[in-house]
């Protein structure tokens, strides 16, 4: 941290936030802290990899997701809360750099976490005879760790990247939180060569894992026409709850990661639904709809409270 602080002269840096407006702060107040609360009360069902029904691979990618989601959420939301209810909205410099390589780093790898749940539910779909054998605990083991890594590496390379930027004023950024492209305009330095290497690093992460993705959305849909009529209800269903995150998730994603270094109006609303937003429905797509699931969550709860 010295040799970031001897680059610049800014101690601290100021944000808009989301709203000037006092009446629609309090409102926006009142649903964030809600949605907080649900982010982290239904991603806490990772307590399930503690239950014995469900002890399948699909489950055990799912518990890192939820953890990730709770951790990604926490970067944000807290200050964003904190923040609406003030005048003077600021943080430190060190708070805003940490605040931005943490975002990156869970960012990244619920991105690969995605990813691998989705070629889970591939295999699971068209290779269910053999799936325990493709997809044991030493490969589950090894996806999670690739995509935890991965995520270190992204974290890696956009930390050389803003570590070289000078700060010397001004140190107002239109936004409410720390992000790669708002910083890019406060740098007093060219930034167009780090913008663009920015670009291609976190753009080339989402739509190689979008292309991924859709693939196995296609490959599952093409599976279910030699499926039973009830067989194939089942699988869409899930497929296309799937599909839901993949569109809502990735192209929030991409828009955020590849366009230019100047912000757009919009960024700040995309940016709620995606640090904010999709944290919380994430336990209502991909968990809390499952019957499984919940029949285990009521025992859990049911062992606790005797």
């Amino acid at each position: 941290m010295v040799s970031m602080e001897n680059k610049t002269n800014v101690t601290e840096f100021i944000v808009h936030g989301l709203t000037q407006d006092k009446t629609v702060a309090k409102v926006c107040f009142s649903l964030f802290l809600v949605f907080d609360a649900t982010v982290i009360l239904g991603n806490l069902i990772i307590t399930i990899k503690t239950s014995e029904q469900l002890n399948s691979p699909m489950y055990f990618f799912l518990s890192h997701l939820s953890f990730v989601d709770i951790s990604y959420s926490t970067v944000t939301a807290p200050k964003l809360i904190d923040d609406l209810l003030v005048e003077k909205k600021t943080i430190s410099f060190v708070g805003c750099i940490t605040q931005l390589f943490a975002g990156h780093f869970f960012g990244c790898t619920e991105i690969f976490l995605r990813t691998v749940v989705a070629d889970d539910l591939c295999i699971v779909t068209c290779r269910w005879p053999h799936y325990t054998n493709i997809v044991n605990k030493h490969v589950c083991g090894w996806l999670v760790a690739a995509s935890w890594v991965g995520g270190f590496v992204h974290f890696v390379v956009q930390t050389l990247l803003a570590i070289q930027l000078p700060f010397c004023g001004p140190n107002e950024t239109d936004h409410y939180f720390c992000d790669v492209h708002p910083l890019l305009k406060l740098a007093c330095t060219g930034t167009y060569i780090i913008g663009l290497i920015v670009a291609a690093n976190s753009g080339f992460i989402s739509l190689s894992c979008f292309v991924v993705l859709v693939v196995s959305c296609a490959v599952i849909l093409v599976s279910l026409r030699t499926r039973s009529s009830e067989g194939t209800l089942k699988a869409l269903y899930t497929c296309i709850s799937h599909i839901t995150v993949v569109v809502l998730f990735f192209g929030l994603c991409i828009f955020i990661c590849m366009h230019p270094s100047t912000t757009f109006s919009a960024d700040k609303m995309v940016s709620v639904f995606y640090t904010i937003i999709m944290p919380m429905l994430n336990p209502l797509i991909y968990i809390l709809r499952n019957e499984e699931v919940t029949n285990a969550m009521k025992m859990l709860w049911s062992r606790k409270v005797e």
